[in-house]
């Protein structure tokens, strides 16, 4: 076998809290750089899995670093942004000629950054796509989801839930104190609906507008690199966990877990021996184990090229505006469950819903 691109799709380090818990003891001020931003422990996070591909790799990296074999794209937040910035410090240290500074073993190697308006690969749910937002409510209006959501809501503050009321807040607990255990426990409930939201992308049509998106755009990176003209070795995407289980909903090999900080989404092309190329998946949810394998249903690991491309079809979508369809006004029966989406599917983590009378 013979390495001829990779493809990475991590989620960012740790970070701090999006929003405050209602009921919580610390307040914004106490974060150095306030909600939502990259911790510490998160850039030593990113950092190590950068250092941990450097070595992984270390046969079919470069020992430095060359913009024509590197792309790499982060959402438009500042922790991801970081998280990329910091892994690339660990993947391509300055050596050699490189070093312009024996004191500063670092440099800089650019970010492609797409607002989040514009960007349907890496943030999700994408925005501007009524068709997904039409599929998304039969799913919100189902007895299942409901079922699931609605006792939640009402056992934890006890009283209906006001669509106006509804905020989410979002705990990372590295780096201050343990929650209470109504806290906890919340969570945990926030765990099972984030689960459920989760589910959404398992229906073909779903995935077609979300995470099959980016299902294609590393697929035509992976064709491109069978040609004798490419240079690019590495395709690196920097972004949520929203985007790692888009993705392998849209593969069908989500296993239910969220993905953890600085989990990670591989991709390998090798040439056969007799000239074919295949695919190799892999997921590294801990910084102490090894990436295990993943099996696309319906094919062997490897995956023969064409066979994958075969087996993704249907939910490659070209025209991503056109399949999204014309703009319809939602009913003001599904306005609650829609809003409630929107929230639990923001910049994603840990999180809890709460919702003061």
């Amino acid at each position: 076998l013979e390495g001829y691109q990779e493809g990475w799709v991590f989620r960012h380090g740790d970070r701090t809290p999006i929003e405050n818990f209602p009921t919580g003891l610390h307040k914004e001020s106490e974060w150095p750089q306030g909600f939502g931003q990259l911790t510490k422990i998160g850039m030593q996070q990113q950092y190590e899995l950068g250092q941990y591909m450097r070595k992984r790799y270390s046969n079919f990296l470069n020992a430095t670093y060359n913009r024509n074999e590197i792309f790499i794209q982060s959402t438009d937040y500042d922790r991801t942004i970081m998280s990329a910035q910091v892994y690339l410090a660990g993947l391509f240290p300055p050596v050699g000629n490189q070093i312009w500074n024996p004191q500063i073993l670092w440099q800089p190697i650019p970010v492609r950054i797409m607002p989040p308006s514009k960007d349907h690969i890496l943030h999700f749910p994408s925005s501007n796509c009524p068709c997904f937002d039409e599929l998304q409510n039969e799913t919100l209006t189902s007895w299942q989801f409901q079922n699931k959501l609605q006792p939640y809501m009402v056992k934890q503050k006890g009283k209906t839930v006001n669509l106006r009321d509804c905020n989410i807040g979002l705990f990372p607990f590295t780096e201050m104190l343990l929650p209470s255990p109504e806290e906890q426990q919340l969570l945990k409930n926030k765990i099972t609906t984030r689960q459920s939201v989760f589910g959404i992308y398992k229906t073909k049509d779903k995935s077609r507008l979300q995470g099959g998106v980016l299902v294609n755009a590393i697929l035509k990176s992976i064709k491109n690199a069978t040609q004798p003209s490419n240079k690019r070795k590495i395709l690196i995407f920097s972004a949520h966990d929203t985007t790692i289980g888009a993705l392998q909903m849209a593969l069908n090999i989500f296993n239910g877990k969220l993905p953890s900080y600085s989990a990670c989404q591989f991709f390998e092309l090798y040439q056969e021996n007799s000239g074919h190329h295949s695919i190799e998946m892999y997921f590294r949810n801990d910084s102490l184990m090894d990436p295990y394998p993943l099996r696309l249903p319906g094919c062997t690991h490897p995956c023969p090229l064409e066979k994958f491309a075969k087996l993704v079809s249907p939910i490659i979508v070209e025209d991503w505006s056109k399949e999204c369809g014309k703009c319809q006004v939602r009913d003001s029966q599904n306005l609650y469950l829609w809003c409630l989406y929107q929230l639990l599917m923001q910049p994603p983590g840990k999180a809890v819903i709460y919702c003061p009378a």
